[in-house]
């Protein structure tokens, strides 16, 4: 019984760890667009400009006891935040009860962290950041030293399988892939090796195309429009870094019957 106490208990400080974190992510993903600096300028209010005090900025529960409205201009407040804050939470948990070894369950954490806001920041502007890029290719070097299973030829190998043919098609076919996904493949194939990075890659392709098929079946977008591919990368990757083994297996299964 008091192990799962405190289980319970370890459980709710992961969970409100995580919440804090993409909370400022949220700073991060609002103010690179705008740029503004992350610890120059105070939280505000979009529509009034009202100075926020840290009442109105605890994560999640601000939302629901404003009943998701400004405390001062009762302007309507966007649930997306509230929904990363608490996509930080469960992704910590996640983390944390997946991976026994602590320092591999903060390593693939810090993966979903740079891969919120590349989402994001691409849905946004279109564009990838470079510091993204520069901040996959530190975690995937501290990765090697937590998540040793992944050798360094394979890493390389990740590198280069997915990227190098994105860049080739970019190149032949103008506008096919933006340099920010290619430069994010790159990243990214350091941090999971080339199994996992080609993994990701197809389920990018097949969201992706679902999702260019809605855009065409609804008549939002003609075949020439063009849009951010890079949240499809990132789901990809998130989904391939947890399951990516099962489905290789799942599909050799598939092959062999």
């Amino acid at each position: 019984m008091g192990v799962l106490i405190c289980e319970i208990i370890m459980g709710i400080l992961v969970i409100i760890a995580g919440t804090c974190i993409f909370s400022f992510l949220n700073v991060i993903i609002y103010r690179v667009p705008r740029q503004m600096s992350f610890v120059k300028y105070f939280s505000i209010c979009p529509s009034c400009g009202e100075r926020l005090e840290p009442k109105d900025l605890v994560p999640v529960f601000s939302y629901l006891f404003l009943n998701g409205k400004c405390r001062y201009c009762k302007a309507s407040i966007g649930i997306r935040d509230t929904l990363i804050e608490v996509l930080g939470g469960l992704l910590a948990l996640l983390c944390v009860y997946k991976y026994e070894n602590y320092g591999t369950a903060l390593t693939v954490f810090a993966f979903f962290c740079i891969l919120t806001v590349v989402a994001f920041l691409d849905i946004e502007t279109m564009e990838i950041e470079d510091g993204c890029q520069i901040a996959m290719v530190i975690l995937a070097a501290i990765s090697i030293f937590t998540m040793p299973e992944t050798s360094l030829l394979a890493r390389l190998a990740g590198a280069l399988c997915v990227s190098l043919p994105m860049l080739v098609l970019a190149i032949v076919i103008p506008g096919a892939f933006g340099g920010g996904d290619i430069k994010l493949m790159a990243a990214c194939g350091l941090f999971l090796g080339w199994k996992i990075t080609l993994v990701s890659a197809a389920l990018a392709i097949l969201f992706g195309g679902i999702y260019g098929c809605y855009l065409l079946a609804a008549q939002k977008a003609d075949r020439k429009a063009h849009f951010p591919f890079g949240p499809f990368l990132c789901i990809g990757m998130a989904i391939s870094l947890l399951y990516g083994i099962r489905l290789i297996d799942w599909y050799l299964s598939l092959m062999i019957y």
